[in-house]
């Protein structure tokens, strides 16, 4: 089974950054990976300085996001959307869309409820629930 290590999981994105500014060939998981970089122009120069990057710390105290985990967290939304996993996310990720408008958006929206779920699973010692995900999905979607 596939395991990456941190440093792995930060020189993909860091990679899929350099390929994608570079004009050179991207793997699909690359590709979709270089789309969610681009818009988000705020880690841009995290990306682009791979050993500061490996060396970076993103404690939950000092006031600014994990671009690794935030952009992590969009690759797994469209993957279990993909798969419709938990089953109905797909429906719950349409109304999403329709409710916002906007992609960027309705993604940002989702990946707040995945990631409460996933730190109230950790919080409570349990696997996460996917009737509270589909639940904030739908809330998100007002």
């Amino acid at each position: 089974m596939f395991n990456p290590s941190r440093d792995d999981v930060r020189r993909f994105f860091c990679d899929a950054r350099r390929k994608q500014r570079g004009g050179l060939p991207l793997t699909p998981l690359e590709a979709i990976t270089a789309d969610w970089i681009a818009r988000h122009p705020e880690y841009h120069a995290t990306l682009d300085d791979p050993e500061r990057a490996l060396q970076a710390e993103f404690p939950p105290d000092a006031g600014r996001e994990n671009p690794f985990l935030h952009l992590s967290l969009h690759l797994s939304l469209l993957e279990q959307v993909q798969i419709d996993q938990p089953p109905g996310i797909r429906d719950a990720w349409q109304a999403l869309l329709r409710a916002t408008g906007d992609e960027h958006e309705a993604a940002h929206r989702a990946i707040d409820a995945l990631a409460e779920t996933v730190w109230e699973a950790q919080r409570d010692r349990c696997p996460p629930s996917n009737e509270r995900y589909l639940e904030r999905l739908r809330r998100a979607a007002g």
